[in-house]
């Protein structure tokens, strides 16, 4: 690794609390791995003081940020410029500084995305859907409505108002990218047994991005087993513990797997290249990860 002197690039995260990330050893192992000139530290931040922290990054050349909770929306508003898609989520989890302009990225959606098409199931055309509503599934339906268009897109969730919201806010973002090869039919329904088993049947990728199934509640799934087929693709986001009981009852089935730490990696790589410019080490980035977890 070069020495650390006055030419370090520095990078670091941002949140509150911030001692449990694993982003440090992260992005150091990937930063050592390519001999880069960075160093990447965390950085426990109050709410309220975003605004003032992201001045001092710009006054002091840090090249790029992660943002974590609670920060995600706060920061939005202080950068300079929002990234569409992260526009379209409403909020960021990535911040580049490009000599002195700070600019906005979510790379959340980005990351699933890539875990699915390395697992070998491109969600672009396909018939997906996705179990909740909240972050985890705004940020990936979002992204997928303007990256990766699927033929159909359902999202089932029980907060009626917030489904809403998000289809709306995914219907207009797949129509304002004109990059987009084709629009994806989007809806939204009421999650309920009937609903589950009737889009179960028809779906070829699942993304369950509720918190149903994180630890201590390792014995809960949404889905129950027999709804589950061989010809389904079943991506978790949870990933505390790695094989949630709604991976294993898919892998029992037959269904592809993927943990929720594939997004977690994927969103990491995408910083890293974000940042550096550079092809991101994944096997190293991964042996960390699955050495902590």
């Amino acid at each position: 690794m070069p020495p650390i002197d006055a030419k370090t690039k520095v990078c670091a995260v941002l949140g509150h609390p911030v001692g449990h990330s694993l982003s440090p050893e992260l992005h150091n192992a990937a930063f050592e791995a390519l001999g880069l000139p960075y160093v990447y530290v965390a950085h426990d931040v109050e709410p309220g003081k975003v605004s003032e922290v992201l001045e001092g990054i710009r006054a002091m050349g840090y090249r790029g940020l992660s943002v974590t909770i609670p920060h995600k929306v706060e920061a939005m508003h202080a950068v300079d410029q929002v990234d569409p898609t992260a526009q379209g989520i409403g909020c960021i989890n990535t911040v580049v500084n490009d000599d002195g302009r700070l600019l906005g990225y979510n790379s959340d959606g980005l990351g699933a995305i890539s875990a699915l098409r390395n697992a070998g199931a491109d969600p672009q055309g396909k018939k997906v859907l996705v179990l909740g509503s909240g972050g985890a599934a705004r940020a990936i339906v979002v992204t997928l409505a303007r990256e990766a268009p699927p033929e159909q897109l359902t999202i089932l969730g029980v907060k009626m108002d917030e489904l809403k919201t998000l289809v709306d806010d995914a219907q207009n973002q797949g129509a304002q990218n004109q990059g987009a090869q084709s629009q994806a039919s989007i809806v939204g329904g009421q999650f309920t047994p009937l609903s589950l088993q009737d889009e179960m049947a028809k779906a070829e990728i699942l993304l369950h991005c509720s918190p149903v199934g994180m630890h201590p509640n390792e014995n809960s799934s949404l889905v129950p087993p027999e709804m589950l087929h061989g010809e389904i693709t079943v991506f978790d986001v949870v990933y505390n513990p790695r094989r949630t009981k709604l991976l294993q009852d898919a892998h029992t089935a037959g269904c592809r797997t993927i943990e929720g730490i594939e997004m977690f990696l994927g969103q990491a790589i995408v910083q890293f290249e974000l940042w550096t410019g550079a092809k991101a080490p994944a096997e190293v980035m991964r042996q960390v990860v699955e050495a902590k977890l």
